[in-house]
């Protein structure tokens, strides 16, 4: 089956054409910048030349229209007619409490689907108007949502309920719901593999970590924790998001500071973090330079980041009763050996030992072994394919239809 995958932000929307029986990807790409000057399409089909083009993109509409007509140019595309693309997969962020697995696209969906914004503000408006988009252009077209939250529904009350009264939780919801869930369910999968193949009776756990972070435990091929709790702010310190604080800091700062809940909203999700801690920047690539150069203040935003993954990974281990495996994924888990070798030092105890030449790779494209031989916990480094899991949930949904 031939499935688009997309993913939608408030002005840009990416995408990937698959080939699930092949479990190749055709074409992928990136329109930028819609509904902004300066708007910029990339995209490239398997064997041919790059397009990018700017002029300007509406809508997402507009954009689901362009990228169609790409896709089906004789130049830079890879199918002859639209009607080649079977069914549409759409990732979405967070199904609040009221979607646990993925689902087809209904009216009624849609209408349940808006009320998910209150959990996820900046991200679920996008995936909505990247449904509509593919719709206007596409409306014949099955299409299905993926919730980054479904993965982590396996958890048990004890670990997603709060400390706070249950009436919260009964009026409004409030509990952990975890994020990134279909890329754990994706490098946790293949750790399996490797693990022998059956999920039952593994213990691991899943370290995502970009300018977004979460690290999950999964058991038995299920999640029973994860570090993201009611919002993607929590859990351990990122690039802009400070990550878990004591609750007492929010109205200590906002009355130092005369901020209004929305200004505190936003200093912890924009000024904190990485770039709060650094007073240089949000991105690693950034930090690596300045420690370089001796900077202290960025070796102390790296020192942070280890230390919280390596708490997290001991909790899990407890949790769970013991590890056998660690993954590191995302921008920064497959990119940055010294946030994978200190962030596992430390767990001798445990049974991890890091094997530094393999560890230092570089890029690589396909799982990498980094811990010893004679290490009891097997440590890889998996490059995430959430495209992959939206594209094979969505085939199974229609093909069902």
């Amino acid at each position: 089956m031939k499935v688009l995958v997309v993913n939608a932000g408030s002005s840009s929307l990416k995408y990937q054409l698959f080939d699930t029986a092949a479990g190749t990807v055709l074409a992928k790409g990136n329109c930028e910048r819609i509904g902004i000057d300066g708007s910029r399409i990339t995209h490239k089909s398997n064997g041919k030349d790059e397009y990018v083009n700017e002029s300007p993109l509406a809508d997402h509409s507009e954009a689901t229209k362009r990228v169609v007509d790409l896709l089906v140019d004789k130049t830079y595309g890879c199918i002859d007619s639209i009607d080649e693309i079977e069914a549409i997969g759409h990732h979405i962020v967070h199904g609040g409490p009221f979607f646990t697995e993925s689902v087809l696209v209904t009216p009624e969906v849609l209408s349940v689907l808006e009320k998910c914004v209150a959990y996820a503000p900046l991200h679920t408006p996008a995936g909505i108007m990247g449904i509509k988009g593919c719709t206007a252009v596409m409306p014949e077209k099955p299409q299905v949502l993926v919730f980054d939250t479904a993965f982590h529904q396996t958890m048990g009350r004890e670990a997603y309920m709060y400390g706070v009264s249950y009436d919260m939780y009964e009026k409004y919801g409030v509990r952990r719901y975890g994020a990134h869930g279909t890329s754990h369910r994706y490098v946790s999968g293949e750790m399996i593999k490797m693990l022998g193949g059956k999920a039952e009776g593994t213990r691991i756990v899943t370290c995502h970590i970009g300018n977004g972070s979460s690290i999950s435990a999964v058991k038995d091929g299920k999640c029973v924790d994860t570090s993201m709790g009611f919002t993607p702010l929590d859990g351990i310190m990122m690039g802009t998001r400070s990550g878990a604080i004591d609750p007492a800091i929010v109205p200590f700062i906002m009355e130092k500071e005369n901020m209004t809940p929305a200004e505190a909203d936003t200093y912890l999700n924009k000024k904190c973090g990485f770039i709060g801690i650094s007073g240089i920047s949000s991105d690693s690539r950034d930090l690596e330079r300045a420690m370089a150069e001796g900077n202290d203040r960025a070796k102390l935003t790296y020192e942070m980041l280890c230390y919280q993954i390596k708490k997290f990974i001991g909790a899990y281990s407890a949790s769970m009763g013991g590890l056998d495996a660690i993954v590191f994924t995302a921008g920064i888990g497959e990119h940055v050996s010294y946030i994978r070798e200190n962030a596992c030092a430390g767990l001798e105890y445990l049974g991890v030992k890091i094997d530094k030449e393999r560890n230092t790779f570089g890029h690589s494209s396909t799982p990498v072994k980094i811990s010893t031989d004679d290490s009891r916990v097997t440590v890889y480094m998996i490059p995430t394919n959430e495209e992959l899991v939206i594209a094979k949930d969505t085939e199974k949904i229609v093909s069902e239809l």
